[in-house]
């Protein structure tokens, strides 16, 4: 076995010599940091079997197979573990904070800082003084312990943390807050919260009494307004932000009033109450002063306003002026005509401030009712309407009428010039007045009456005239054209002459076939006679001759040709079978001009010289060949045919009638069968199904009667007569039922909002269906069956009936419904009232423009309840009045808010309100190697759950100065930057900070040195291994 003092010498080599571990281990303490007087057992992954533990570079306990020793400094209060290398300290003190080492020969060596601190107690903060005046005083807090150490001080104003800038100042490492020049905000409470790694406590609140104002004074009037009208009611209040409250005096104009109240009433101004309102604040304690004024305007309103007009009428092209009297103070005046504003232009001036409107010229569109309307601050009025007609012409006058006439008629020639006034006319003839009339009749004319004829037209206003002329020619008209035949009449295939006979002084003879000339081949050379050669079937048609002269003409009345033919075959039209007792129709025609002579023969014996032949009443004996003869006189021909008849006994016609009067339900009403012909029996049918009698529908062979009728028998109506050879069925009659109206039916709303339309409909079962009208307050407010309001005011309330009427039935009936108009929701707005930091209280406020019922919250489209647990466990919030309130609010809150105002109409959503509440630092994590090779480059990344992002700083060695800003911090493998490296993470928003701590060591290379402090160790070994080996 190897010597003890091997194992030291070996040991201390080791500890002198190595720099980097074979491989990473780490060490553990029970508690860290800890109170002074406690015990702490610090633990390692591994066993060692030959090492020591060091405090500060300084040997604890020497380890080695077999045996351990511990120095005398520790010999009295550690205590060594072998077993699993653990070593406990008792009886801790604050000088025991330090670095401790675990070092295992040729395996590892590992570090832990361990802090031994004081527990904090009797924190106790002090001001200098408490009564201070804003702007002018600093305030100096300072912060006492009894007992603590490694001590950190935080200030708190209020919930919120106090950090230096801006006037605000730390000294005396943390524990004396400064605060220059201290404003109203600054009051507290305050309090400083002291802590270390084992305890905290927070001091009791010190409030500071600050003097303050008055400041942003203000003046509010009720009501605002530019200019206030004399008699208004003014209200002035006057209101300073002050510590202690500021006195007040009102001044007007300058001069102080004896009025010393925030609040000043003004009855019934005049305008002597015109002038500059100014309230003066006074604080005692600050010593300063402070003002708010405003300007009261007041003014009379217009009393009258009318339109006249200087001078004579108004003339085109002339000017002319309007002018406006205003009985009052006038600011500004418009002018209007016929309802349009009236703007400046190259011919319309206004003067004297717009009192005067001069339309220079004056046109034909200056024409209408002119109207001025007087404005100031308090009113405006209008003139009644002032009517300017303009005055102009006579223009050129135009003459209708014709140019020429004929002898004996009579000729209206009118004349018409454009004027206002209309013009005066007279009418001249061969310099002789004939009339003063715009209109001139002459006849019966003679030709000596042809020449000039001079209209003249006189505007008595204008004073001028105006002259046209026409110039009438009279002539002789042609006065007779007549066609005559000569020789035989027209006969097919004969030839045929007509001639023209006329009176009067002709030029021209004109034949028509129709409205086309006839081809001058078949006239004579004179045009007098038409010859056809033969005559055709294609020549018929009517025949006009046309004389005329150059002012007249005369038509002849038509000669219509009609051919003469015939007879060809007759054609008999009539039954072939006949019922027995009837009177039958045989109708004979045979094509022939002109018409042939019938004679119908039955038996060789003459029955009738008629084309038609009716006979007696049939008896079956009458059966038999029936023969039509017809014949032409002129052209002398004749023509036979024949039918057959068979005489049979028959039902002929079945038809349903109905009474005059419409069928009423509630009323007696019958319908009779009609039958021709013998009938045996008859049968009703409704729809297509024999129609069954009840209590109220009986049927009697040839009637059905309804007593009382119903609407439900309406329906197609028919009825079958039957006798032994024959039976035959009616055609539908349809039998409508008119009823009602029944109590009509209303759908509507019964609540609506102002400024909104409401709709109406009404129905009420009825047939002929219902005409209907609409009442309100007495007065019909629609004819149909729908009724839509205009937008509606409260003045709108109240009941509105329906009528419906039945033109038929001569009924009525109405229905009512009620309408209620409220006030509309304008708008609905969701205001918070901060920013939502997690576990702190955060309120929504629904803002409601307009009156309303209830309001509701709702969370992504799912209604919230009163009870928060039935929302969600993790939530927990109350609803009163308008707001909703979180107590307190957490991330489980988050999602899309709307607030629902209700009234009696209906639902009113606000817009969207996303909540995202603000957290953390939650956790805090540094990832980054624990060790790196000298020289190498390493990065720390320090990162934290938290909303919004958190603002990082680093420190070095638990320096108080930051060694960088940001989440990410590189630098160089070097000795100098081995130990502790803390991120501060801290939530912007929530002021939360949180803190993690990562050691970090370097991996030296093999190379051989021995460093001051670990040759000191090994001295200091050598001389513990000689007094071991001596003893």
């Amino acid at each position: 076995m190897k010597s003890p003092v091997v194992f030291v010498l070996l040991i201390l080599a080791t500890i002198a010599f190595e720099t980097a571990p074979a491989y990473s281990q780490s060490i553990y303490a029970s508690e860290n940091p800890l109170p002074v007087g406690s015990n702490v057992t610090l633990s390692s992954q591994s066993s060692v079997t030959t090492g020591a533990w060091m405090f500060n570079n300084n040997i604890i306990v020497l380890i080695f197979p077999g045996n351990v020793i511990v120095t005398n400094t520790w010999r009295d209060r550690v205590t060594f573990n072998s077993t699993n290398s653990s070593l406990t300290i008792r009886s801790l003190r604050v000088s025991d904070s330090g670095v401790y080492t675990l070092q295992a020969v040729n395996s590892f060596r590992a570090q832990l800082t361990l802090s031994v601190q004081v527990p904090i107690s009797n924190v106790t903060l002090r001001a200098n003084k408490t009564n201070l005046v804003e702007f002018n005083d600093t305030a100096v807090l300072m912060c006492s312990v009894s007992n603590g150490s490694s001590l950190t001080y935080v200030w708190l104003m209020g919930d919120s943390e106090v950090t230096a800038g801006d006037g605000v100042q730390l000294s005396d490492g943390g524990a004396t807050l400064t605060i220059v020049r201290v404003t109203r905000y600054d009051k507290g409470p305050i309090r400083c919260n002291v802590s270390n790694g084992i305890s905290s406590e927070i001091s009791l609140p010190v409030h500071l009494n600050i003097s303050y104002g008055p400041s942003n004074s203000a003046m509010m009037i009720m009501p605002m307004k530019y200019y206030y009208r004399t008699g208004s009611k003014i209200t002035l209040s006057c209101s300073a932000e002050s510590s202690p409250p500021a006195s007040n005096q009102w001044m007007v104009n300058g001069v102080y009033l004896n009025h010393f109240a925030p609040q000043l009433q003004l009855e019934r101004v005049t305008e002597s109450n015109s002038g500059n309102y100014q309230c003066i604040f006074h604080n005692t304690v600050t010593l300063r002063f402070s003002s708010a004024s405003a300007m009261i305007r007041v003014m009379e309103p217009i009393e009258s306003v009318m339109v006249n007009h200087t001078g004579g009428p108004v003339l085109l092209n002339e000017p002319f002026t309007l002018h406006c009297e205003v009985n009052g103070s006038v600011d500004n005046i418009w002018w209007w005509r016929n309802g349009q504003l009236i703007t400046a232009d190259n011919t319309t001036i206004f003067g004297m401030g717009n009192k005067t409107l001069t339309l220079n010229p004056a046109q034909h569109s200056d024409h209408g009712d002119y109207q001025c309307q007087a404005f100031n601050y308090v009113s405006n009025m209008t003139s009644s309407p002032y009517t300017v007609e303009v005055n102009y012409g006579p223009m050129k006058p135009k003459i209708t009428g014709p140019s020429m006439a004929l002898t004996g008629g009579h000729v209206i020639l009118n004349c018409s010039s454009t004027s206002h006034p209309p013009s005066h006319i007279r009418w001249y003839y061969n310099d002789s007045l004939l009339a003063n009339t715009s209109t001139l009749e002459i006849g019966p004319l003679t030709l000596n009456m042809s020449g000039k004829y001079i209209c003249m037209a006189f505007n008595n206003i204008t004073g001028k005239n105006s002259t046209a002329y026409t110039m009438l020619t009279v002539y002789a008209p042609v006065t007779m054209a007549s066609i005559k035949i000569v020789g035989a009449q027209p006969i097919l295939n004969h030839t045929f002459t007509l001639t023209c006979e006329t009176a009067g002084s002709v030029d021209q003879i004109l034949w028509l076939d129709g409205v086309t000339p006839v081809a001058a081949d078949n006239l004579s050379m004179d045009n007098t006679t038409l010859t056809f050669d033969p005559v055709m079937f294609s020549d018929n048609g009517p025949y006009r001759c046309v004389a005329s002269n150059p002012l007249s003409q005369f038509r002849s009345e038509i000669f219509m040709l009609d051919v003469f033919y015939g007879p060809e075959m007759p054609t008999i039209m009539g039954p072939n079978v006949a019922t027995t007792g009837d009177n039958v129709t045989l109708s004979c025609n045979a094509s022939s001009n002109p018409l042939s002579v019938y004679k119908w023969l039955f038996s060789d014996s003459v029955v009738a010289n008629t084309s038609e032949y009716v006979t007696p009443p049939l008896t079956r004996h009458m059966s038999g060949m029936y023969t039509c003869m017809a014949s032409n006189n002129i052209t002398g021909k004749n023509s036979t045919a024949y039918t057959m008849l068979t005489v049979v006994d028959a039902i002929t016609n079945v038809q349903v009638e109905a009474p005059m009067n419409p069928a009423i339900a509630g009323q007696y009403y019958k319908l009779t069968c009609n039958v021709t012909g013998h009938a045996d029996h008859v049968y009703w049918m409704k729809n297509g199904e024999p129609l069954r009698e009840d209590n109220r529908t009986v049927m009697h062979n040839m009637t059905v009667t309804f007593n009382p009728l119903e609407y439900n028998d309406s329906g197609k109506y028919q009825c079958e007569a039957v006798n032994a050879l024959w039976n035959m069925t009616s055609s539908p009659h349809v039998l409508l039922v008119n009823f009602g109206p029944a109590t009509p039916v209303i759908h509507g709303p019964d609540f609506a909002e102002t400024g909104y339309d409401a709709d109406f409909r009404c129905y009420a079962k009825s047939m002929p269906p219902s005409r209907f009208s609409w009442w309100f307050n007495g007065s019909e407010v629609a004819n149909t069956s729908m009724f839509t309001t205009g937008p509606l005011s409260l003045n709108m309330s109240g009941e509105y009936k329906c009528v419906a009427y039945n033109d038929v039935t001569g009924k009525n009936s109405t229905n009512s419904t009620m309408l209620t108009v409220i006030e509309a929701i304008e708008s609905v707005v969701i205001k918070p009232n901060g920013d939502p930091i997690n576990s702190k209280n955060f309120a929504l406020t629904c803002e409601v423009t307009g009156p309303y019922d209830t309001i509701y919250w709702m969370m992504n489209n799912t209604m919230l309840t009163m009870n928060a647990s039935a929302d969600h466990a993790n939530m927990s919030y109350q609803v009163a009045n308008d707001t909703l309130y979180f107590t307190p609010v957490t991330i489980y809150n988050d999602g899309v808010y709307r607030c629902v105002a209700t009234n009696r109409v209906g639902e009113h959503a606000s817009n969207k309100y996303l909540l995202l509440v603000n957290y953390g630092p939650l956790t805090v994590s540094i990832t980054g190697p624990d060790s790196a090779k000298f020289g190498f480059f390493v990065s720390f990344i320090c990162s934290a759950d938290s909303r919004p992002d958190c603002d990082f700083y680093w420190f070095f060695n638990n320096q108080s100065s930051v060694l960088h800003n940001g989440p990410k911090y590189t630098f160089t493998a070097m000795e100098k930057y081995e130990g502790s490296y803390t991120c501060k993470a801290r939530n912007p928003v929530t002021n939360i900070t949180m803190f993690e701590t990562k050691a970090f060591t370097v991996a030296h290379a093999s190379a051989h040195h021995i460093p001051s402090h670990g040759g000191l160790t090994l001295m200091g070994v050598f001389a513990l291994s000689a007094t071991l080996l001596f003893n």
